[in-house]
């Protein structure tokens, strides 16, 4: 992947604005799309000006990534590139544009339904697609179809995604990015900036998928954490589950460490759907992680990881579901 690339994936959800009405709303626009964790945006060509949006979006604010959507011809994309757009992306292939985007050293992204398609833009040297319109072309399932024989492609479904079927996608590790429109609804018309910021924080949610996976208690030795393991699994009349090597679990909610281990008093584990993407996207946000503490499965795919830093005298960590 390019870097421009790895950004999107970093954070996984790209918003594509296809109505802004000046320049003050595109400032609003990009502050409560940062504010909801969402430092992205492709600015469609499907209105007036969009180029003048894209310059005030890159030079008011550094931190966005800011690509242009539907070019379809010539001219825009030379408008786009001129005016600092990241990245390109296209609701279908157009040779001519992605050699020409290419040639200017701006990623393009072109749209693809078919694995003619796919097979286009794998021979323009392109590893990441855009998937559309997705739902109406079959959704997560036809990806998965398409796919198969195309390793090393990554795509991008937009067309149809919201909150209530993109974790379907993320589930899927040949999912780059989703794309849509769905954050901003009605709200852009209405310029409210607020609902827009909490619809990308349950979109940023939804693609993390956290949920609480056990609780840690950290124990200074074997006897210790045997004692206190059964003193708790007496009291709430639950079952010792596992004596392993290094702790007790109690359930599956607890974890008697026989030592003290990371964190002043213990840790909390959470499962995502995907620690690799987790990480990523965290790390895109400027959060660090205690690299010593990563696990890995036989296949090489980070299992497990904590942040870098305790909160309240915990140490947290990621582990998939």
């Amino acid at each position: 992947m390019s870097g421009v690339i790895e950004r999107i994936s970093a954070i996984g959800i790209m918003p594509v604005i296809t109505k802004i009405e000046s320049v003050a709303d595109c400032d609003a626009l990009s502050k409560a799309l940062i504010a909801g964790g969402i430092p992205a945006m492709e600015i469609t060509f499907r209105m007036e000006h969009a180029d003048q949006y894209i310059r005030c979006a890159r030079e008011n604010h550094p931190e966005m990534l800011v690509g242009a959507g539907t070019v379809i011809t010539m001219e825009q994309a030379k408008l786009a590139i001129e005016a600092g757009a990241q990245f390109i992306v296209a609701p279908g292939l157009n040779t001519e544009i992605v050699k020409y985007c290419l040639s200017r050293g701006v990623d393009m992204i072109p749209g693809v339904a078919t694995p003619s398609e796919v097979e286009a833009a794998m021979n323009l040297g392109l590893k990441t697609v855009k998937f559309f319109p997705a739902e109406q072309n079959g959704g997560i399932a036809a990806i998965k179809a398409i796919c198969g024989p195309y390793s090393g492609v990554g795509f991008i479904p937009t067309g149809g995604l919201g909150l209530n079927n993109i974790a379907d996608y993320f589930a899927f590790d040949r999912i780059v990015a989703c794309g849509g429109t769905y954050m901003l609804g009605a709200h852009m018309a209405k310029r409210e900036w607020a609902e827009i910021t909490e619809l990308c924080r349950k979109s940023v949610q939804t693609m993390l998928n956290l949920r609480l996976a056990h609780v840690g208690i950290n124990t200074e030795n074997e006897a210790t954490a045997r004692e206190t393991a059964s003193g708790i699994a007496g009291l709430l009349r639950m079952d010792v589950a596992k004596d392993g090597s290094s702790s007790v679990f109690v359930d599956r909610a607890i974890e008697v460490m026989k030592s003290n281990y990371l964190g002043s008093h213990g840790h909390i584990g959470f499962y995502t759907s995907s620690v690799d993407r987790a990480v990523r996207y965290y790390k895109a946000m400027g959060v660090e992680f205690n690299e010593a503490s990563a696990k890995y499965a036989a296949n090489g795919k980070l299992n497990a990881i904590y942040f870098k830093d305790e909160i309240g005298g915990f140490a947290i960590h990621l582990v998939n579901a």
